[in-house]
């Protein structure tokens, strides 16, 4: 593995405790406008400050991420269908690496679907991605994306993850699921850990834990942070556990405080 590589590795996962908080904002290229995601850049601005990397669209990160700054951009180069198509598995290569230079990307994301119709597709175009990816030293993260019809077990999740850093993934993103020590044990790569659908704060934050507990090397959190009442407050409490090792109830006690403090400041603004 080249400098260049092992470089933009490290802008993700902190080679202090090996672990990362990456913020999802790229729900958009197959869903549209996402609840409180209308208007990404007032949703990503107050974050990034607390986020390790930002993985998000080409067109998102030109026209609502600041040139300046300073966050590791995870690229998502790939999509071509909608909520609306006919099968979301049907996906290609939607962004070259010429264009991700320009953009300076740390890393590229696409996603795989394992036992889907388009599996061959899939699976083909990570390995071509890869391969771009390793002329420029630009790691791939290959996401194990989950039909209607698979089941999100161990033993799905583990061949999924393993096939992708068989084809030479860098980093592979997945979904807690019992057992999920067994996913981690078979895949050569770090893993990350997908926040999925809305849950309620101490749900999400016990994910988190449960994840990191058991072998995960950080979390790709979107609509559990910024789908949140309280997204700053959220995104600290995550980090707390991500890279401070606080427990669950410890992360909910500083999730608390920091809310507290952040309606006094706003409190005192107001009546300034």
């Amino acid at each position: 593995m080249d400098w260049g590589l092992r470089n933009r590795l490290s802008r993700i996962l902190n080679p202090q405790d090996g672990k990362g908080v990456m913020l999802a904002v790229d729900h958009g290229y197959f869903l549209g406008p996402t609840e409180k995601l209308e208007d990404p850049k007032k949703t990503i601005k107050p974050l990034l400050i607390y986020a390790d990397s930002l993985m998000l669209t080409r067109g998102i990160l030109r026209t609502c991420v600041e040139s300046n700054a300073n966050i590791p951009i995870v690229l998502r180069v790939s999509g071509g269908t909608s909520i609306l198509g006919e099968d979301l598995s049907k996906e290609a290569i939607t962004t070259s690496i010429e264009e991700a230079i320009k953009l300076n990307a740390s890393c590229l994301a696409m996603s795989i679907f394992v036992g889907s119709k388009y599996e061959h597709q899939t699976l083909s175009n990570l390995s071509k991605l890869i391969d771009e990816g390793e002329k420029y030293g630009i790691p791939v993260l290959a996401v194990t994306a989950v039909g209607k019809e698979m089941a999100r077990d161990a033993r799905y999740l583990a061949l999924s993850c393993r096939i992708a850093a068989e084809l030479g993934a860098h980093l592979v993103k997945t979904y807690y699921c019992e057992n999920f020590e067994k996913v981690v044990e078979g895949c050569p790569v770090p893993v990350i850990i997908a926040g999925g659908k809305k849950l309620p704060e101490k749900d999400a934050l016990n994910l988190t834990f449960n994840a990191i507990r058991d072998g995960a090397s950080g979390v790709d959190m979107g609509r559990n942070i910024w789908q949140s009442d309280h997204p700053i407050e959220m995104i600290r409490a995550v980090r707390a556990i991500v890279h401070d090792k606080l427990t669950v109830e410890e992360s909910m006690n500083t999730f608390f405080l920091n809310k507290d403090m952040r309606s006094n400041e706003l409190e005192t603004l107001k009546t300034r």
